[in-house]
């Protein structure tokens, strides 16, 4: 079943030094050619998605979202909601950029069904949002933020730190300003220096330094600290709210579940096939080694990420897909730990090898858990293997530690 549907919106105003997303600057855009193609995406893969559970959540992600005419918004839903259905009480997520020109269109979005905006702020201070190449200033987020805040009920923040030369003291003082500005969720992403960006090629001609390994784990563990006093702990690496305000459509991601993705660029997950679809011819038979060993290959899609090449396929084709692999089962446990450990409440081994029809020893090295429980970096929870706060800094070694050999 498809549980989410991720909507790529690829055009921004300007694209920001720090940024390896797919976005692109257009000077035109077709606004009805690309409500048709979405659209025609969209039912395609409605015919590998839809059909059993209508849908819990649905993301626009970008690029920006938020220059969309909210009319387009409107009738991308009102679709969805023709082809799957939506849940009681489905999260509809926008991202956004907090410009007073965006601002101006959050009363129309929040007619369309869109009940959550994510707003790129990144920094509340007008030099740090001038090396980060962001359009806004701060005085300007704020506003924003306030405006949003009135028209929708949940509201969430994204702010980079770990930046060149950024002390614990600065961060601090950010922290608790963005803290104290009431939203129930916030992100907080490290800088990071991706291949292929501005950045990159600014270090790599020593336009700047980037913040140390050390230094940026010490603001990381200040991070944790802070949002867990004000009641915003991490439920995932980079992610804090208050209990019931978590990302729901990020969950599946995390949770590994099934999602249908669509516009440039997006993934998506398509789930193993059931034994009444096949009987009714909806995907091929099981393979032998499928009925074997009781459990299908999912597929894993991936849409071309130039918009022109998009625009190109579906025209040709009937869907953006520029990929489709299967995923055989231990690759989706080997993707399913690596997601689940970045998540406070962790995973159940015993769980995850039941749904891949594989023992548990196939996931985890028991030794490796024993060994970094032991040194207070894991502990288990019940049927749950968590990492702990002291684990989280180093995350990424400990995950290639717990993973059993031949997984990935």
């Amino acid at each position: 079943m498809a549980e989410s549907l991720y909507i790529h919106w690829p055009f921004c105003a300007r694209k920001c030094p720090y940024c390896d997303f797919n976005s692109h600057v257009r000077t035109q855009i077709d606004t009805a050619l690309w409500q048709q193609s979405l659209i025609t995406d969209m039912r395609r893969e409605a015919e590998h998605t839809a059909g059993r559970n209508p849908l819990k959540s649905i993301f626009f992600g970008g690029g920006t979202p938020s220059l969309m005419p909210p009319a387009l918004v409107a009738a991308l839903l009102a679709e969805a909601e023709r082809l799957w259905g939506f849940a009681p009480n489905i999260e509809i997520t926008l991202e956004a950029n907090p410009s007073s020109v965006e601002a101006a269109n959050f009363a129309a979005l929040a007619t369309t069904g869109v009940n959550r905006i994510s707003l790129g702020v990144q920094a509340i201070d007008d030099n740090t949002l001038k090396f980060l190449g962001r359009l806004h200033g701060a005085d300007e987020a704020l506003a924003a933020l306030a405006v949003a805040q009135s028209h929708f009920a949940r509201v969430s923040i994204d702010l980079i730190y770990a930046r060149p030369s950024q002390t614990p003291e600065q961060w601090q003082a950010e922290l608790t300003r963005a803290l104290a500005l009431g939203t129930g969720h916030i992100s907080l992403y490290q800088l990071t220096i991706e291949p292929g960006t501005r950045f990159a090629t600014d270090v790599r001609e020593h336009r700047f330094t980037p913040l140390p390994d050390d230094p940026a784990a010490d603001l990381f563990t200040l991070t944790r600290e802070l949002t867990a006093a004000a009641g915003l702990p991490a439920y995932e690496v980079s992610n804090h709210a208050r209990p019931g305000e978590e990302s729901r459509h990020n969950l599946t991601y995390w949770r590994y579940g099934d999602y249908a993705g669509i516009g440039p660029g997006a993934h998506g997950r398509r789930p193993a096939t059931t034994l009444t679809e096949r009987a009714h011819g909806r995907r091929p038979a099981a393979t032998l080694t499928e009925r074997v060993h009781g459990h299908r290959n999912a597929t894993a899609t991936i849409r071309h990420k130039k918009p022109e090449n998009w625009l190109s396929a579906i025209a040709t084709q009937g869907d953006g897909i520029a990929e489709h692999r299967p995923l055989p089962p231990r690759e989706q446990a080997a993707e399913a730990l690596l997601m689940g450990l970045r998540l406070a409440e962790g995973i159940d081994p015993a769980a995850l090898a039941t749904r891949f029809a594989l023992l548990p020893t196939d996931l985890i090295d028991p030794k490796a858990v024993a060994r970094y429980a032991a040194q207070g970096l894991v502990e288990t929870y019940g049927t749950r293997l968590i990492v702990t706060e002291t684990g989280m800094p180093v995350l990424n070694a400990l995950i290639a530690e717990l993973v059993a050999d031949g997984l990935t």
